[in-house]
C-alpha cells in the first residue's frame, strides 16, 4: 500500500512537472524552474561523494566549471558540436577527479575539506589569468542556429526546461542505483567508520574513486547546460565559491545521502534565492533565510526535509 502510494506521488509529480511549461507562461516562473534542475543537478552529484561516501568536499564546482569551460571552448575553437563538446566536458572531468582524488583520499576529516577548497582556489586563479581561456574576462558561447542538435534555443526557454528536467530524472535513476546496488553499500560502509570498512575487505580508495567519478559527471553535464543556457562564461560565475556552499545547503536542507534531498533542498533554496533578488532586491536577505533554515534543520532534523516527511510517515502509521 506505502509502495503504491509512493509511485502515485512519482507519477503525479512528474505529471505536474511535464505539464507546467504549458500551463505556466512567465519567463521568470519557467528561469526559475530551470535553475532549480540545474542547482538539482551539481547538488545530486556532490551528494554521491559527500552524502553516501562522506567525503565532504567544498571543491565540487570545480567540475561544474572545468564541465562548463571545456565544452565551450570545444564549440569556440574547434567548432565541435555542443553534445559532443559535453561528452569531452566530462572526460576532461574524470581525468581531473583521478588527479585529485588519489593525493586528496590519503587525507581525512578537516584536511580533506580545506585541500578541496584550495583546488578550487588554485584552478580560478589559473584561468583567471590563462588568456587562451579568456582570462578573468571570461569567453561568449558561439551562438549558433537555434535547434536540438546545437542545443541553443533564443525563442523559448522550454526546450531548456524538458533538457533539465531529463538532467534531474537521470540523476534520480543513478541515486537509485546507487542505493539498489553493492555501491551504494560500500560507500555507506565507509561513511560511517572508514578503518572498519577497510578491516572487512572493502578497497576504500577504490571506492571512493568510484564515487568520485559518479559524482564528477552530474557536475559536468550541468556545466555545459549552464554555459549553453547563459552563452556565457568566466571563473568569477562558475569557479564561484558560492556555488560550492550552495551545493552544500542544497542537499543539506533537503535530506543528505538521500535519493530526493537534491531536488527538495533545490526547490527550496533557489526559489527564495530568486525571489529574493527579483522582490527584495538581492543583498543578503537570501543568505539570512539559509543560515535560519540550517539551523532550524541542525536543531530538530539533521536528517533534513526528507527526514521530516519519513519521521510524519512513521507517526502516521503508528
Amino acid at each position: 500500500m506505502i509502495i503504491r502510494k509512493k509511485m502515485l506521488g512519482i507519477v503525479v509529480l512528474f505529471t505536474v512537472l511535464i505539464l507546467f511549461p504549458f500551463l505556466i507562461k512567465k519567463p521568470f516562473l519557467l528561469h526559475i524552474m530551470i535553475m532549480i534542475f540545474l542547482y538539482t543537478t551539481m547538488s545530486g552529484g556532490w551528494n554521491i561523494i559527500s552524502g553516501y561516501c562522506g567525503q565532504i568536499s567544498l571543491g565540487h564546482v570545480v567540475f561544474f566549471g572545468i564541465g562548463a569551460y571545456t565544452s565551450s571552448l570545444l564549440i569556440k575553437h574547434f567548432s565541435l558540436n555542443p553534445w559532443l563538446s559535453m561528452v569531452g566536458g566530462i572526460a576532461i572531468c574524470l581525468i581531473l577527479a583521478t588527479l585529485i582524488g588519489f593525493p586528496t583520499f590519503r587525507l581525512a576529516g578537516h584536511y580533506f575539506v580545506i585541500a578541496t577548497l584550495a583546488i578550487v582556489e588554485i584552478i580560478r586563479a589559473i584561468f583567471v589569468n590563462w588568456k587562451w581561456v579568456g582570462g578573468a574576462t571570461g569567453i561568449y558561447v558561439p551562438i549558433l542556429k537555434q535547434s536540438l542538435l546545437n542545443f541553443e534555443f533564443h525563442d523559448s526557454k522550454i526546450p531548456y526546461y524538458f533538457i533539465g528536467l531529463i538532467m534531474v530524472v537521470l540523476l534520480i535513476l543513478l541515486n537509485v542505483f546507487i542505493e539498489k546496488t553493492r555501491f551504494g553499500y560500500y560507500f555507506r560502509a565507509i561513511k560511517a567508520d572508514l578503518i572498519s570498512a577497510r578491516s572487512i575487505g572493502i578497497d576504500t580508495t577504490k571506492y571512493k574513486l568510484i564515487a568520485l567519478y559518479l559524482s564528477v559527471i552530474p557536475a559536468a553535464i550541468a556545466g555545459t547546460f549552464y554555459a549553453q543556457y547563459v552563452l556565457f562564461i568566466g571563473p568569477d560565475t562558475v569557479f564561484l565559491f558560492k556555488n560550492s556552499v550552495l551545493m552544500v545547503l542544497i542537499v543539506v536542507l533537503g535530506g543528505i545521502g538521500t535519493v530526493w534531498g537534491p531536488l527538495i533542498g533545490a526547490a527550496l533554496i533557489v526559489s527564495l534565492s530568486e525571489f529574493t533578488r527579483n522582490y527584495l532586491g538581492g543583498g543578503a536577505w537570501d543568505m539570512l533565510v539559509y543560515g535560519l533554515l540550517i539551523i532550524i534543520i541542525a536543531e530538530f532534523e539533521p536528517n533534513g526535509i526528507v527526514g521530516i516527511i519519513k519521521r510524519y510517515i512513521r507517526i502516521r502509521k503508528g
